[in-house]
């Protein structure tokens, strides 16, 4: 089946009796006695002439090893179809011929026609290696100056402990999404080992999985956003062939954000007789709240920064990094430009992730008063420690001066807690809690979104609007009495 446009043969590897020479295509086992090809003897193949090196050296591509007359067809119409898209384009034919050639050797399948079409329109050089998952994903995050420490951080954990060792190996335009969800089976049957070495007690068996964590499905979805945005960087770069998010398309089951339960008497008693905690993100009942800071009275020098939180909902970073420079008394107002973020024990000051992060909050008149009352217990012991003192400029800070740290008062917060004898929620608890409030007494949805530092109201609302049972119980008997005139009448 010889043309210029190249053949398919078929040869086998026997060796003629008297002089040993391999017979290759004229071997007579290769067809049957009626004249057809033999099923079960020999190998396809196909070979035909490439478009001369740059050196202008003679050149052809072959393949042997194919197991049937049309898989070597099809493999040769690729190859003329490669051949096809550069055109009468002489540099374009000798970059495909380079390609075709390097891939056959390699013994790699042969690229799409539509990925080599759209490098050679875009004029990119075919020749160029393609880099594996672990080279781009390394090459991503190194060229990516703008990340805050703390997602730098993040990103660089979720490579190198999850994407590249499942997917590191694999030639970035061969990633696919089943590949990725290979990925996420794997680490849930770690998850189901992790849980089974706990339950065993087997000592030796858990130092051996170097005490690992169990991975949540918010953080798989955190480490598919993570590959997301890698391959999102890769799609719009013209010199890697790669045309589609592999990450895009994996499946994972579905993460609903874990919205506030509130310590109801119920709930509470639950607590009280076994140490139920009936939901992951857990706050307090405004009368508990309360309970919280008078017992945190007792702690002059952080009633104020609980008192803050508790009532306008700040994180503890904002709250943690404020300057005074930025509390304005007169006006009832306080800038939120700056947060304090941990990265492992150390911590930097830095602005808010989101340009939403970065608002200014109205003080009610008693949160002002006790800001003015810690404003002067602060400067008196200022005063008392003279030299001692060490001026950071910050609102909240130890007798000292210094800043606290944001685990310190994650800390704090918990003993004063336990102490009052409030069910448990975390400090962040009390930012939703704050939330909750704000739209359980009727303030409007954007003023409290922006207030938080929510990117949009849509977020705010369905996470916290239906939070505090009383307020659903009058929503309710709201309703309720809109018929009962209609019931009298029956």
């Amino acid at each position: 089946m010889a043309s210029q446009q190249g053949r398919v043969f078929k040869r086998c590897g026997c060796r003629d009796q008297d002089s040993g020479r391999v017979l290759g295509a004229k071997c007579p086992k290769l067809r049957r006695r009626s004249g057809a090809w033999s099923s079960t003897h020999g190998q396809w193949g196909y070979q035909v002439e490439l478009p001369r090196t740059a050196q202008d050296g003679r050149r052809q591509a072959r393949q042997v090893g194919l197991d049937s007359q049309e898989t070597a067809l099809e493999a040769l119409q690729q190859v003329r179809t490669l051949l096809d898209l550069a055109g009468r384009d002489h540099e374009d034919l000798v970059q495909v011929a380079d390609l075709i050639q390097a891939e056959i050797r390699a013994r790699r399948p042969l690229p799409e026609a539509d990925e080599v079409k759209r490098r050679l329109q875009l004029g990119v050089d075919l020749r160029s290696e393609v880099p594996t998952v672990e080279q781009w994903l390394s090459e991503w995050l190194e060229n990516k100056p703008d990340l805050t420490r703390n997602t730098r951080r993040s990103y660089s954990a979720h490579i190198t402990n999850h994407l590249i060792p499942h997917l590191g190996k694999i030639r970035l335009d061969k990633l696919q999404a089943r590949h990725i969800e290979a990925m996420f089976t794997a680490i849930e049957d770690g998850n189901e080992r992790i849980i089974e070495c706990r339950e065993s007690g087997d000592t030796r068996a858990w130092e051996k999985l170097e005490r690992r964590r169990m991975i949540s499905l918010p953080t798989k979805h955190r480490i598919r956003a993570t590959l997301r945005s890698a391959l999102s960087d890769a799609v719009r770069r013209p010199d890697l062939p790669v045309s589609f998010n592999a990450a895009s398309h994996a499946r994972l089951p579905s993460c609903p954000r874990r919205k506030p339960l509130v310590w109801t008497a119920d709930r509470v008693a639950h607590w009280e007789k076994d140490g139920t905690v009936p939901g992951e993100v857990m706050i307090w009942t405004p009368e508990q709240t309360i309970r919280f800071l008078e017992h945190a009275r007792k702690y002059a020098w952080l009633f104020a920064l609980f008192h803050l939180i508790a009532v306008k909902g700040l994180r503890r970073g904002e709250a943690v990094g404020l300057p005074w420079a930025n509390t304005r008394m007169v006006d009832g107002q306080v800038d939120i430009r700056t947060q304090v973020v941990q990265l492992g024990w150390e911590t930097h000051t830095c602005v808010p992730k989101s340009t939403a992060g970065e608002r200014t909050i109205t003080l009610d008149a008693d949160t002002v008063r006790v800001l003015r009352s810690w404003r002067r217990r602060q400067m008196e012991t200022k005063l008392a420690r003279g030299a001692e003192w060490v001026e950071t400029g910050l609102v909240f800070t130890a007798d000292d001066g210094r800043g606290w740290h944001p685990a310190q008062v994650t800390d704090w917060f918990q003993r004063i807690a336990r102490a009052a004898g409030l069910p448990p929620i975390s400090l962040h608890g009390l930012r939703h809690g704050a939330a909750s409030m704000s739209l359980a007494a009727g303030v409007d949805v954007k003023v409290v979104s922006a207030e938080l530092g929510h990117a949009t109201t849509h977020f705010t609302q369905d996470t916290y609007q239906t939070v505090f049972p009383d307020v659903a119980k009058a929503a309710a008997e709201a309703t309720a009495a809109m018929l009962k005139p209609a019931v009298h009448r029956a």
